[in-house]
């Protein structure tokens, strides 16, 4: 087996343009499933990366296209609502509810416009979002509804170019109504898929049940599960008990970031496996290429195979010689082909921006796949070749 390696070796230096051309679909192939899985991967971590570990556990309700009917009824998110959510609905160990409104903020001179949350105390730890200096707000800001302000760093760079914006009083705008505000802390700037870090305003939810909207229903309703696990089960118990309690379906949107994860992973699988079938097309093309070429090999060395047949070589290590022989060429194409894939891989996701990661199961099994091309393709050129008559050999 060994020797007929080596002598594969040296048939593939004596034809160097043919055994090139024979390579070339095959490395084209695996090194195509390589980068079509990898960026699959890539955009899959990417994906995970910018939502951040957090918000998993997460299950989000907000107002829908309501399909009216005689009995239907308008869902409000008030307390009443929050109280049915943990009598109604299991595995949910907190609701948060959180409120959005237009504002205006002005320092001195300087004005700048986004729009402001009204949110729990908590949330934005529970989101995860780090301050960069100052504080979070308190159970006694949101339960006296304080006018307190913590703001992205874009908003304190817009607003206080000079730093220092924690202590400073801002004048804010919500409809006609001034109100005063003090800043209290000032967000890190960071990846948050749940919030902005860079453009938030928030203040105590309190304020705004107290001062815009007296008992306010929610915009946003999130049910925080027990674990990330359960909130496909709550997605659709949600769903359910909201189609019930306001009799049409349709008045409410149920989703979570975990199965929005999910089904953008699914499709990115789905996307990665269809492509990575036609990429494996190119492998079976070049599979009729090398057989092409290696029944015009058996063609040209009938005097050799004559030769070894006379001097006593077995139909069985003819056979064996050119199927090595073409085994061979597919083994050199999935190795150059996997390292033209990698290549490729860092290239391109250096480029897109995207985390490089290459899926070792992908180079495994299209390595694989080229080599029994080879053998597939091979083995009726083979055969052929083990048949030939040594006396009709060595007079062509």
């Amino acid at each position: 087996m060994i020797e007929d390696f080596i002598d594969a070796l040296r048939n593939f230096a004596r034809s160097k343009v043919r055994t090139f051309l024979s390579l070339l679909g095959v490395i084209i192939g695996v090194a195509s499933v390589i980068v079509i899985t990898s960026i699959g991967s890539s955009s899959t971590k990417k994906i995970q990366s910018t939502f951040g570990s957090s918000g998993l556990d997460l299950v989000y309700i907000s107002s829908g296209m309501m399909r009216r009917s005689r009995d239907a009824v308008t869902l409000k998110f008030d307390e009443p609502f929050r109280r049915d959510i943990f009598d109604n609905i299991k595995n949910v160990k907190k609701v948060w509810y959180k409120n959005s409104m237009s504002a205006t903020v002005s320092y001195g001179e300087t004005s700048v416009s986004y729009s402001a949350t009204a949110i729990e105390t908590g949330y934005l730890e529970m989101c995860n979002i780090e301050l960069d200096y100052g504080s979070y707000f308190s159970v006694t800001d949101d339960y006296v509804g304080a006018q307190k302000m913590i703001i992205g760093s874009e908003v304190a760079a817009a607003l206080f170019p000079d730093g220092n914006a924690v202590g400073k009083n801002v004048l804010v705008m919500s409809g006609n109504v001034p109100f005063s505000f003090k800043i209290i802390g000032v967000l890190k700037e960071q990846s948050s898929g749940m919030e902005s870090a860079t453009t938030g305003i928030y203040v105590p939810r309190g304020f705004y049940s107290k001062k815009i909207t007296p008992n306010p229903s929610a915009d946003t309703v999130m049910l925080q599960a027990v674990s990330p696990e359960q909130c496909t089960a709550i997605v659709n118990d949600a769903t359910s008990y909201c189609a019930e309690k306001s009799g049409t379906s349709g008045s409410v949107r149920v989703s979570s970031m975990q199965t929005m994860i999910d089904q953008m992973n699914s499709i990115s699988s789905t996307l990665s496996l269809m492509l990575s079938g036609i990429a494996a097309i190119s492998l079976l093309v070049g599979g009729i290429g090398i057989m092409n070429i290696m029944i015009v090999t058996v063609t040209e060395r009938k005097q050799e195979i004559g030769i070894r047949k006379a001097l006593g070589a077995s139909p069985f290590a003819i056979c064996r010689q050119f199927l090595v022989e073409s085994a061979s060429i597919t083994l050199l194409g999935g190795i150059f082909g996997i390292i033209l894939g990698i290549g490729l891989s860092f290239a391109v996701e250096y480029v897109r921006g995207l985390p490089f990661s290459i899926q070792l199961s992908a180079c495994f099994i299209a390595f694989c796949f080229s080599v029994l091309v080879g053998i597939f393709f091979g083995l009726s050129p083979a055969m052929s070749a083990s048949k030939l008559d040594p006396v009709v050999a060595l007079a062509s």
